[in-house]
Parts: structure tokens; sequence; C-alpha cells
């Protein structure tokens, strides 16, 4: 149902918009706080696609009476004095990438943020846009591989908000960047920067989030994106196949997950008393939980405990000033045409008040 009062008045100055969406996080590491995050995430059928009347006794009966106090401890581990590592990068870079496009365009777009999970939601962010003119708005997921779980779940949030609106925003999404140029760039930069500080391992773990094996079958392509990533990634730092192994963390479940599963992976290293191993994560472009919690310290502990010697976890992109640039070339690509003064030659005075991006704010009821 359409909102009954005018969610774009007329006259209102016309911007273009850029939405930034991760997955989110919880407002504090508290099991209060935990709680309703893991609910609406876990409640999310593209999240969990078992049937509801199998998930919801366990959802509701089990996980979110047990596992808040869990998440929040781990959380309080990683929790930085402005909040949470993954809000935190996600603010930096979403004001980096607002003065990188402010830089390289004359009419730059409106950059926002906003979470799949959590605060503040893609409904809050969708309805501040409107209210500052964006009525073109591209939608840029920070999920380089396209997942459903991720991916599809955003763009459905986003959609839903849209139903609700009698005067839409022209739309775009950005469905992946799994092989950009200028991402896997980054990535490998990342890691040479990292290696001239410390030397190179003797294995490159490249692990990604893993996701039910089933999304595969069901034609997910997830899972060969991520073998593209990495596959990139290794060839941009000349890594030969046994320098190098691609996985999948953060399994949930007792079902089947993408496989190789990082944790035994890191196991089974140490098991080879490899003297040193190296983890990055290109999945991620902000440092989160997955990354601070379960690879840095769950991840060095397993490796170590097995017999490995020397473990380092290389961080995210995060505020990199070469990723914000692949950032700002990959919201460009798809900006084309939007950010560019339309032609006024030939047109009824009405035509180009409607489709310029930057018609006037009042519209004269006598002009004619």
């Amino acid at each position: 149902m359409t909102s009954p009062k005018p969610d774009h008045p007329h006259g209102t100055l016309s911007q273009t918009g850029v939405l930034l969406i991760n997955l989110g996080t919880p407002d504090a590491p508290t099991a209060q706080a935990l709680r309703p995050y893991l609910k609406q995430f876990l409640s999310n059928r593209r999240v969990v696609e078992i049937p509801r009347w199998v998930w919801w006794p366990i959802l509701n009966g089990i996980i979110l009476n047990t596992r808040p106090k869990k998440s929040a401890e781990k959380y309080a581990q990683i929790w930085m004095p402005e909040g949470s590592p993954l809000k935190v990068h996600t603010i930096r870079q979403t004001l980096l990438l607002r003065e990188k496009l402010a830089a390289r365009v004359e009419s730059a777009p409106r950059v926002e943020y906003a979470m799949a999970i959590g605060n503040p939601s893609i409904a809050m962010m969708l309805a501040e846009m409107k209210k500052h003119g964006c009525d073109r708005i591209l939608v840029l997921p920070l999920y380089p591989q396209y997942a459903s779980s991720s991916t599809a779940s955003a763009f459905d949030e986003v959609f839903a908000q849209l139903e609700k609106m009698r005067n839409m925003p022209a739309l775009r999404t950005v469905k992946h960047y799994h092989d950009n140029p200028g991402y896997i760039a980054a990535l490998a930069q990342n890691v040479r920067d990292y290696w001239n500080k410390t030397g190179k391992p003797d294995m490159l773990v490249i692990s990604f989030h893993g996701v039910p094996r089933s999304t595969l079958d069901k034609g997910d392509p997830y899972y060969y994106e991520c073998q593209k990533t990495g596959r990139l990634l290794a060839e941009a730092l000349g890594l030969a196949s046994g320098e190098h192994q691609i996985c999948f963390q953060s399994r949930f479940g007792r079902a089947e997950w993408l496989r190789p599963y990082t944790a035994v992976t890191l196991e089974q290293l140490g098991q080879q008393k490899t003297r040193r191993v190296d983890v990055v994560c290109p999945g991620f472009v902000a440092d989160c939980l997955e990354t601070l919690e379960e690879i840095a310290m769950e991840g060095a502990m397993i490796f170590t405990q097995a017999g490995g010697q020397e473990f380092h976890y290389i961080p995210c992109l995060n505020e990199r000033d070469d990723w914000i640039d692949a950032l700002a070339g990959i919201a460009l690509a798809n900006l084309h045409g939007w950010l560019e003064p339309e032609s006024a030659g030939g047109e009824h005075p009405e035509d180009r008040l409607a489709h310029s991006p930057r018609r006037p704010l009042e519209i004269d009821a006598t002009d004619s």
C-alpha cells in the first residue's frame, strides 16, 4: 500500500544518490542487543531456507535463548571505542567515497549507507534520500560476490520499500564486482603491502564466508564467483597452486556447507607443521566479527594448537585509498548518464522541468 502523504513534494530539487549496503551489526555488544539482531537476520527466508514450521521452533525456542549471550561475548572482544568495527569502517568508507566522487564529477551524487540487518535500516535511509530529493538511486551492496542470502536479500528490502512509495525513484543495482580489476588490484596490493613489512608465508589461505552447499545446487553463483576472485588474487600475487588455498568459513548448523572449511584447513595445516600461514578474506571489504574474531583470534588458536608456528591475519581493505578509488569507479560505471546534464534544446519547458537533474524549486502555475 502506498503512503497517503506525498513522499516527494512537487518542487523538490532532484538529486542522484548512491546507497551503500552492508550486512549489519548489533547496536551494542550485549545479549539484549544481539537478540533482535539475530532474530531479524535468522528470520530472513533467503538466509535460512528450511520450512518455517521446522525452523521457527528451533529459532525461537533454542537459538534466540542461547546464542545472543555467546555472540555478545565475541562482539565484546572486537568492539571499538566508536562502536562495531563493521559500522565504523562502513561509515568511513561512505565519507571517503563521498569525497572521492565529489572530486571526480561536477554533479556529485549524495552517498549514504544502510545496514540490511540493524541500524540504520534500508527503509530509514531510502526515506532520508527521498526527503533530500534523490529520485535516482544506485544501490551498491558492499558484497563483491553475489549470494542470494546477502545481495538478493538486501535488494528484497529495497524493492519492498519502493512498493510503499507513490513516486518511486529510478533505481539501479550493482549485482557483483568479484572480478573488477580495481577491486582485484586493491586486494593484491593490500597483501603485498603486508608482506613487505612481515615477509611471505608458506601458505596464503583465501577465506570467504560460507553458505549451505544446497544453494550451489539451486543455482546460486556465489561459489564460482569466490573461486574466480581467489584465482585472480593468486595470479596477481604470482602464487603457485601449492602456495594458496581457497576455503569457506562461518559454517552454521549441521547441514553441509561449501567446502573446504577454513577451520578444518587451518587445523590440517597446523598438523602438517606448516611454519607460517597468512589468511586474507576478500569477501569482506570491512573488518568485522567474522574476520577479527573468527579468523584473527579463533583461526590463530586452531592453527597453533594443531602444531602450526606462525599465524597472520591480513586486514580487510577498509579505508585503503586504492579500494575507495575502485569503489568510486564501480559507482561511476553504474551511474553513467545520470550525472551528466541533459540537453534542453527543443524541449517544452515542462519536459525540461520533469527530466532535468537540476529542475527549479518551484513551478510557476501561470507559465505556459
